[in-house]
């Protein structure tokens, strides 16, 4: 407002306000947690996001130190390919798609492992 109308503003709504600030108590800083096998870890920030990252059910608690569980074993590829035999199929023009005839000297479908 202007001096010219005759009011003058304050600021005194809530007074002591930021004394009251000044004076509530510090808070502690945030403790992050994981469960590892069950058993709760306090870790730190990145910790826990890493965590969080890779699935907390896929830790495991090795040497002293959070680490992720080691992948199990891929099982062996297995695939089937042409081998010539006694008694096996002839294509049309080598298509697997089309078998003209069963005979000797053909190719038969063996499953191959790696």
């Amino acid at each position: 407002m202007s001096a010219e109308s005759g009011i003058t503003t304050t600021r005194s709504c809530m007074p002591g306000l930021f004394e009251a600030l000044n004076n509530m108590p510090k808070r502690e800083p945030k403790k992050f947690f994981v469960i590892v096998q069950g058993k709760e870890y306090e870790v730190s920030l990145e910790k826990k996001l890493w965590s969080q990252q890779h699935g907390e059910e896929n830790l495991v608690f090795k040497d002293g130190e959070i680490v992720v569980k080691p992948a199990p074993p891929s099982p062996k590829s297995r695939y089937r390919v042409l081998v010539k035999s006694e008694k096996g199929y002839f294509f049309e023009e080598d298509d697997i798609h089309w078998p003209n005839k069963i005979a000797e000297g053909g190719v038969t479908w063996q499953t191959k492992s790696e």
